[in-house]
C-alpha cells in the first residue's frame, strides 16, 4: 500500500502553470436534474485551493458508462453548472480537446469515457487519448479516489506523462483507510450490506481476520441465511456463494438479521410485513432488516472503537424499506469520537444524504466505494501505484 503518496506541494509554484485534475464527479442524474451533488462538493477544496496557488486547471471526469461514444445522457454539463455555483465561476464544458484555447480559470472536459480510449484494453488506444489529454497541461493532479483501481488514460496513463501529485481527497482516503488496515482501534466492526455476496467476498476474506464483529445486512444476508439452512422466500439468492457463506459463520464472528421485512414486490406502494428472518414466507422477498435486527445491530455497535460500513441494509430508495438502513446510520453516527466512523462511499454515503443523516457525525465518508474495498483488500491500485513512480 502506497504510505506516502506525493501531494500537492511537490509540485512547486503552481501560479500560471496549467493543471489537468481528475475529479470524481460521477453523481446519480435523472434527466439534467443532479439527485446527489455530495462528490461534486467533495471535489471543491482541491479545485479551490490550486485556483487559489494561481492556475488554470483543466478538470477531467466520468459519468456513468456510456458505450462506444458520446450520450446526451451520461453529459457532465449538469456538472459543470454545479461544480461553478459551488466555486462561483463560470466553467464552461469542453467538448473538443483539440480547439480549447486554455482561457478560463477552470473548465470542465466532458465526459472521458465518451473516449474509445478512456477504458481501452489496447495500451497504445489508451497512450493515445493519455496524450491529447496531458498536451492540455503542465503538471496533472488526481483528486478522484473513486477511480484510482481503474487502469484507465486519464487516471493512470496521463500520470506516466506529466509530473504528478496526490489530491489532498485522494490522500485523505488513504490516511483513513490505512487506519482501518494497521492497528485499528478495538472492538473493530464492520458492517456490510447491499446487493451480493460475491461483490463483497474479497474483502469479507481479507477483513474477517481482522475485526471483531462483523454484521451482515442486505440483500447479501439471504445467502447467509440460506447457509443456515433457512428458506429465504423469494429473496435474492447466490446458490453459488452458500459455501462461502458458511465458512465464514464458522469464525463466530458474523451477525445476522433476526427478523427481515418482506414483501411481494419492490415497490414504493408493497405492503410491508415483518416476519423472523428464518421464517420468511414462499413467495415474499426479503427487502429489509427488522426492527429487531436494527437493535441487535446497534447494540453490537454500541461500544465500537472502529467501524467501517459499506452497503445498506435494504432498498432504502423506497420508503417501506428504509427504515433498517436508517437505524444503522444513526447507530453509528450516534458513536460520535467515541470511534473512527467511516462510511464506505457509494450507496452507503448516497443513504446517508437521502435519509437526511447529518454527514458531519461520521469521521469520513468516503467517495470511493469500489476504490475503497479493493483497498481494504490489499490490492494494488493503478491510480496510486502509478502516483509512486518519478
Amino acid at each position: 500500500m502506497p504510505a506516502r503518496l506525493p501531494g500537492v506541494d511537490t509540485l512547486g509554484d503552481l501560479a500560471g502553470k496549467r493543471v489537468l485534475v481528475r475529479s470524481d464527479l460521477n453523481v446519480p442524474i435523472d434527466g439534467t436534474k443532479i439527485l446527489d451533488d455530495g462528490r461534486i462538493r467533495a471535489s471543491v477544496p482541491q479545485v479551490q485551493a490550486l485556483r487559489d496557488a494561481g492556475a488554470k486547471l483543466v478538470v477531467c471526469a466520468h459519468l456513468g458508462r456510456p458505450k462506444g461514444g458520446p450520450d446526451p445522457r451520461y453529459s457532465l454539463a449538469p456538472v459543470a453548472a454545479r461544480l461553478g455555483e459551488l466555486l462561483g465561476t463560470d466553467v464552461p464544458l469542453v467538448t473538443d480537446l483539440s480547439s480549447y484555447d486554455g482561457s478560463a480559470d477552470v473548465a470542465l472536459l466532458e465526459n472521458v469515457r465518451f473516449e474509445p480510449g478512456e477504458t481501452s484494453k489496447d495500451d497504445a488506444e489508451r497512450a493515445s487519448y493519455a496524450d491529447r489529454l496531458a498536451a492540455l497541461a503542465d503538471l496533472y493532479v488526481d483528486d478522484a479516489f473513486g477511480a484510482v483501481h481503474r487502469k484507465h488514460a486519464s487516471v493512470y496513463d496521463v500520470a506516466r506523462r506529466l509530473p504528478h501529485a496526490a489530491g489532498a481527497l485522494v490522500a485523505h482516503e488513504v490516511e483513513v483507510l490505512d487506519r482501518l488496515t494497521t492497528d485499528p482501534q478495538r472492538p473493530y466492526v464492520v458492517v456490510l450490506g447491499g446487493s451480493k455476496v460475491s461483490d463483497k467476498l474479497a474483502v469479507i476474506e481479507s477483513l474477517l481476520p481482522k475485526v471483531d464483529r462483523l454484521l451482515v445486512g442486505g440483500g447479501m444476508c439471504f445467502t447467509f441465511l440460506a447457509a443456515q439452512g433457512h428458506d429465504v422466500g423469494d429473496s435474492l439468492l447466490e446458490a453459488d456463494q452458500v459455501g462461502a457463506c458458511r465458512r465464514f459463520l464458522e469464525t463466530g464472528k458474523v451477525l445476522l438479521p433476526t427478523d427481515v421485512v418482506v414483501a411481494a414486490e419492490v415497490s414504493a406502494d408493497a405492503d410491508p410485513k415483518v416476519v423472523a428472518a428464518d421464517a420468511i414466507p414462499a413467495g415474499q422477498k426479503g427487502l429489509d432488516i427488522g426492527p429487531d435486527s436494527v437493535a441487535e445491530f446497534a447494540a453490537a455497535l454500541a461500544d465500537a472503537r472502529t467501524v467501517f460500513w459499506n452497503g445498506p441494509m435494504g432498498v432504502f430508495e423506497l420508503a417501506p424499506f428504509a427504515a433498517g438502513t436508517r437505524g444503522v446510520a444513526e447507530a453509528i453516527a450516534g458513536l460520535g469520537e467515541q470511534a473512527l466512523t467511516v462510511v464506505g462511499g457509494g450507496d452507503s454515503a448516497a443513504a446517508v444524504r437521502a435519509l437526511g443523516v447529518d454527514e458531519t457525525r461520521f469521521g469520513h465518508i468516503s467517495t470511493g466505494g469500489g476504490a475503497s474495498l479493493e483497498y481494504l483488500e490489499g490490492k494494488s491500485l493503478p491510480g496510486l501505484a502509478v502516483l509512486l513512480e518519478d
